[in-house]
């Protein structure tokens, strides 16, 4: 079938420039990816992929507002001198076990 229909759409620049580097990689361009979800979204009678927003648990929108504190400069991170100080904190021996099983522990050490 001939492409004779248009598509225009606005974006920001960066999120272009991108998605321009991604599709290269598979070899087509942006125009070409957005015709291939189009297709997608023909098969499968809607969205490619389910809409929802995330569900997070207590702990772990505390842990985000507190990177979001740090990263605005509302709190100090913490820091250590060394592995030793870090385990003598109450938590310490966790952040060890936690970065033995994630195996980057040759970062602590």
């Amino acid at each position: 079938m001939a492409k004779t229909a248009n598509l225009n759409i606005r974006i920001e620049p960066e999120v272009k420039s991108t998605v321009d580097g991604i599709f290269s990689h598979f070899g087509i361009s942006v125009a070409e990816a957005v015709n291939i979800f189009l297709h997608k979204v023909i098969i499968v009678g809607g969205m490619p992929f389910d809409m929802t927003l995330p569900q997070y648990n207590a702990e772990t929108l505390a842990a985000m507002q507190e990177a979001r504190d740090i990263a605005s400069g509302k709190i100090k991170a913490k820091s250590y001198s060394s592995v030793k100080e870090m385990i003598a904190e109450p938590d310490g021996d966790n952040l060890v076990l936690t970065a033995a099983r994630t195996g980057s522990h040759s970062d602590l050490f």
